[in-house]
């Protein structure tokens, strides 16, 4: 690699490199950062953190009701997440409905037993 050395009060303030030294170095940068992140996941994944596929995503994402969403990806009937969240079944049909609003107590609740963060019960609208 060229690089002229630029001094103030004869100690090194800059380096100029050649442009396309430049660009391959902005590309090893990101590579670095990249690999640091894959690690980080392999890592993440090792220690228990959950995988969410893609079609669950998908799901979120074109709007689906969220607590319908993720009681389907774990396989919980209404039922039995009344039974296991205290909240009565017709509480939670209306809930996925959209006919009631999610009060925080119950978005607590629920999402306890659906082993999410609660705000992942939030609904949003896309854009």
């Amino acid at each position: 690699m060229n690089a002229q050395i630029i001094e103030k009060d004869g100690r090194p303030e800059w380096a100029v490199i050649p442009f396309e030294d430049y660009r391959c170095l902005l590309e090893i940068a990101e590579d670095s950062a990249d690999l640091r992140a894959a690690r980080e996941a392999v890592a993440a994944i090792a220690a228990g953190e959950e995988l969410i596929p893609g079609e669950l995503v998908q799901r979120l994402c074109d709007g689906e009701n969220p607590l319908r969403v993720w009681r389907e990806h774990r396989g919980i009937s209404t039922a039995a997440l009344a039974l296991a969240s205290g909240i009565d079944e017709a509480v939670i049909l209306g809930l996925e409905s959209g006919n009631l609003g999610l009060q925080a107590d119950l978005q607590e609740r629920l999402a306890a037993v659906l082993r999410i963060a609660a705000d992942d019960l939030d609904t949003w609208s896309r854009e």
